[in-house]
């Protein structure tokens, strides 16, 4: 069995990766995937080297994902999204006049959907009037001529 094992030492290296990679999945830390490409660089290794070279390698390569690649990997994955969500993603966008819009009453159609407008003071849009969002604040856009 050992002989096989010397033998074949960058299968066994491969078989670690996989259990390493299959365990990251449960775990979802980051830690056990950079083992498992350290695996796989042992393994890469393991017929033109010694054991001894493959555990140092191994060991090493460890050390270095944790240190460089994780934290970039984990503050990534943390950011958040870069999209804008929600009735913000509103803003910009082109609303037509449903209902005339003044400062105090107005309605507009905004990609479809009709919303409560405002404008500024003193300033009135009729009906098919082609307007900017410039803010949404609750259920109302603030909008303004383009």
């Amino acid at each position: 069995m050992i002989e096989w094992v010397n033998d074949n030492l960058w299968v066994v290296w491969l078989g670690v990766a996989a259990v390493l990679a299959v365990a990251e999945l449960l775990s979802l830390d980051l830690v056990l995937l950079m083992f498992a490409v350290a695996a796989v660089v042992a393994a890469v290794i393991a017929p033109f080297s010694p054991p001894w070279v493959t555990l140092i390698v191994f060991g090493v390569v460890s050390i270095l994902l944790l240190a460089i690649i994780r934290p970039r990997f984990r503050a990534r994955l943390h950011a958040g999204p870069t999209l804008t969500v929600g009735h913000q993603n509103l803003v910009g966008r082109t609303a037509i006049v449903d209902e005339p819009v003044s400062d105090y009453a107005g309605r507009v159609m905004i990609d479809g959907e009709l919303w409560t407008a405002r404008a500024r003071p003193g300033e009135h849009f009729d009906v098919g009037a082609h307007l900017r969002v410039v803010s949404i604040e609750g259920a109302t856009a603030f909008v303004a001529g383009n």
